[in-house]
């Protein structure tokens, strides 16, 4: 595929409260067993994409260790990379810390690529998508730029804060606006663009003379009226994991094998890190209904309608209801969490009982000891 894969990083309105403290977005647990960046780094893989830059706006640690060489997402190394890439230099105010000035930063490797196109995308946008039907789709268009849009009925209470798009009967894109949540149906714009790899580099460059603080998709929606923008619908599961409470409802979804068989396709597998723990061992006196469970868990108490990761405990007496519990995490004896998100290494034992909601789920901070 001709074509260079850029996974940028998180915008300004993405905030996962609490679990993004500790390490970027895209490296955040997800599901169980997989990190958020998992999905559209198997969708470009998947689509023979095999050169990819990801980008990390700040704490790179966690990214690195889990992207590694790229092996494990069947990127051949012999023809084609990954790198991950962010700005090697410190910016005075998070506000300066944006995709283009590090494109601007990192342009020497943009340039060195050889591919014609290339297809951005962010990483907290989850669904599955083919990019070489949307690379084709968009040659044969002869527009300057395809934008990748999603519709929804329920706009007042999903992708809150993303951008959305008009278009005319001919999918032309008109402009772009904001998501606030007051109208149910709405067209919601994924963030994610294909283009020449040289009007990339053009468009990166006059973000970066029009203003400091413009990000990609400013200079695109500045320049509706001078290119051609089309939109491209991506159909199926498309979620936004943009807040702590987008986190815990699309995990709790995603539960559902029926909801899940939107996102999880044959034919079409979400990479990610393996990990050759044992399985799971269920104690006798425990029950678990409608959950997740990764490998490595141990569990004596009782677990429902949650997400439970790798090399979990779950002591016995301890109820775990409506929670997302990330790796390591330790659940004492009859401790009882309704609607907690857990963060790794934490350990629950002297306090008994934590409870949240759907709107606000309770956070435990990662190796936190309560």
């Amino acid at each position: 595929m001709r074509a260079l894969g850029i996974i940028n990083f998180e915008n300004s309105n993405v905030n996962i409260g609490g679990l993004d403290d500790y390490r970027p977005a895209p490296a955040i647990a997800f599901l169980g067993r997989y990190r958020i960046i998992d999905f559209i780094l198997s969708n470009y893989t998947n689509s023979g994409i095999d050169n990819v830059q990801v980008y990390c706006k700040e704490k790179p640690r966690n990214l690195i260790e889990h992207l590694g060489s790229g092996s494990h997402y069947n990127i051949n190394s012999k023809r084609g990379k990954l790198r991950i890439l962010y700005g090697e230099k410190s910016f005075s105010s998070p506000v300066y810390n944006h995709d283009v000035a590090n494109y601007m930063l990192n342009m020497q490797y943009i340039e060195e690529d050889t591919n014609p196109y290339v297809i951005i995308a962010p990483s907290y946008f989850i669904y599955s998508l083919d990019f070489s039907t949307v690379l084709q789709t968009h040659i044969e268009s002869h527009a300057d730029i395809t934008a990748l849009y999603t519709s929804t009925n329920d706009a007042k209470v999903q992708f809150l804060g993303c951008d959305t798009l008009e278009m005319d009967k001919e999918k032309k894109v008109t402009g772009f606006g904001t998501n606030r949540g007051k109208k149910k149906a709405n067209t919601i714009s994924m963030e994610a663009y294909v283009m020449t790899k040289k009007l990339f580099i053009d468009l990166v460059k006059k973000a970066a003379e029009t203003s400091s603080l413009y990000w990609l998709k400013d200079i695109i929606a500045d320049s509706v009226e001078e290119l051609d923008i089309r939109g491209y619908q991506v159909r199926g599961y498309v979620a936004c994991v943009n807040s702590a409470s987008e986190y815990f409802r699309i995990n709790m979804e995603l539960r559902d094998r029926n909801v899940a068989k939107g996102l999880f396709k044959p034919g079409w597998p979400v990479y990610t890190q393996t990990n050759d723990s044992a399985p799971t061992t269920y104690a006798a006196g425990s029950c678990v209904k409608g959950s997740v469970v990764a490998n490595g868990c141990a569990i004596e108490g009782e677990v429902t309608d949650s997400v439970i990761s790798r090399n979990v405990t779950v002591r016995k007496g301890a109820i775990v209801k409506d929670s997302i519990i990330l790796p390591g995490a330790y659940i004492g004896e009859n401790v009882k969490l309704d609607h907690v998100i857990v963060d790794k290494y934490a350990i629950i034992h002297h306090v008994k009982a934590l409870t949240g909601t759907d709107e606000e789920p309770v956070y435990v901070k990662r190796r936190d000891r309560i």
